[in-house]
């Protein structure tokens, strides 16, 4: 049996491990005790945790494969320019930054700075610009990893709309703001009255710096293993998902992203809060229930259930009419969990503060939110900045915006 079959039935043991405790008190037509909620927070904490080492190894079998196939086309790729024939399309595609010589350089460069290079290697790194102060554009592959970890972490970067700014400073987002009236029941010659009631607006999305440090002992960049390259690329991925992750959420939109949870007339306003069903300290089913329904039925096909950890816990113990759980948790690999009928997914970067008239939730289609990425992701090397702490700088930066686009995709769950 393979691990992550192993996770997952550890995990559906769990589940049906607390809810036997719920089961137990429903027939008993009583309430939980102090122990038995204590252990039903145990018994869930243990399964989220497998619930994210799940996720965790289904991305990295992912990465695996694609390692691998990646591996496989640079042997076929240098086998074909040995015999003869032409470097194959993806390997041209990639240009300049795609060749071995630039990797090996680049890889030098973070390990050891830009004093170690030679004439050859400061050539192969050479970019139409100035490289001094250390700069340089990381290799294609390189970044298309670091992009992937970014949206294993993020979860509204895995549904959104991504955008790439090649050369504008920024990207106007056209809106219908009012559909033409109801067309007119009229003769054969007529044709109706004229429409006065379409209108367009603009939102704009201007992506914002984005910049994050580390600091490398110099013995760790020596001896690792995995190769400092390695190491620089999973910290920053860390970091700047997360900051990602929480603008998405509650950003301000003042220069950063507009979060989902923002009230705001350019994202999602208050006329797309429910709060009709909940209490003031918690959500109930009738409040699910409202909130599903405030969608047009079109975008339930697309839409996913957001909520933090704590609000999952209250979620998985309500019931319906018949006594059913109105949570599923998923039985296949790559599934995700159910509710209502559309996938449950959790971020620990959601509201959790179950408080009257604060949000604690949403269903909706979140390819509505759109994202702006501008500039390559840069990296910039200090090698003496810390020489007295045996350490080397490295400096990752990019430039992101973000913004829900529809209103009416969104239903945003609030306490009453």
């Amino acid at each position: 049996m393979s691990k992550l079959q192993e996770m997952r039935d550890a995990r559906g043991k769990a589940i049906a491990d607390a809810r036997s405790i719920l089961d137990k008190a429903d027939t008993e037509k009583r309430s939980l005790s102090a122990e038995e909620n204590a252990t039903y927070d145990t018994i869930f904490a243990k399964s989220e945790e497998l619930r994210t080492g799940i996720a965790r190894e289904e991305s990295l079998a992912t990465a695996e494969r694609d390692a691998a196939e990646a591996t496989l086309r640079s042997k076929d790729a240098r086998k074909d320019t040995q015999s003869g024939k032409s470097v194959d399309e993806e390997t041209r595609a990639l240009g300049k930054t795609g060749t071995d010589e630039y990797r090996a350089a680049f890889s030098k460069l973070l390990a050891q700075g830009a004093r170690s290079l030679g004439d050859s290697e400061i050539r192969a790194l050479q970019m139409d610009s100035d490289t001094a102060g250390g700069f340089t554009v990381a290799p294609q592959q390189w970044v298309n990893q670091l992009i992937k970890n970014v949206d294993d972490l993020v979860f509204i970067r895995q549904r959104a709309t991504k955008f790439r700014l090649n050369n504008a400073a920024s990207m106007g987002v056209p809106t219908l703001v009012a559909n033409p009236a109801d067309s007119d029941w009229t003769t054969e010659l007529a044709t109706g009255n004229e429409d006065s009631t379409l209108s367009f607006g603009k939102r704009e999305l201007n992506p914002h710096p984005l910049a994050k440090r580390l600091k490398v002992s110099n013995k760790l960049i020596a001896t690792s293993a995995m190769g400092i390259d390695a190491f620089v690329r999973e910290r920053l991925a860390y970091k700047f998902g997360i900051t990602q992750e929480k603008a998405y959420m509650t950003g301000t939109g003042v220069n950063q992203p507009l979060g989902l949870f923002t009230a705001s007339t350019n994202g999602i306003t208050t006329a797309r809060d429910v709060s009709t069903g909940n209490t003031t300290t918690s959500i109930t089913f009738d409040g699910l229930i409202e909130a599903k329904f405030s969608l047009k039925g079109a975008y339930w096909n697309n839409a996913d259930w957001l909520f933090h950890r704590d609000a999952l816990k209250q979620i998985t113990k309500l019931k319906d009419g018949e006594g059913e759980y109105l949570w599923r948790e998923s039985v296949r690999v790559g599934e995700p969990d159910m509710l209502l009928g559309r996938p449950v997914m959790m971020s620990e970067y959601a509201p959790n503060t179950f408080t009257t008239g604060l949000y604690v939730g949403m269903l909706g289609d979140f390819s509505t939110y759109w994202i702006a990425d501008a500039l390559d992701f840069q990296v910039q090397v200090l090698k003496e900045l810390y020489a007295e702490t045996n350490q080397t700088g490295y400096i990752g930066r990019l430039e992101s915006d973000g913004m829900p686009t529809l209103n009416e995709a969104m239903a945003r769950i609030k306490l009453a």
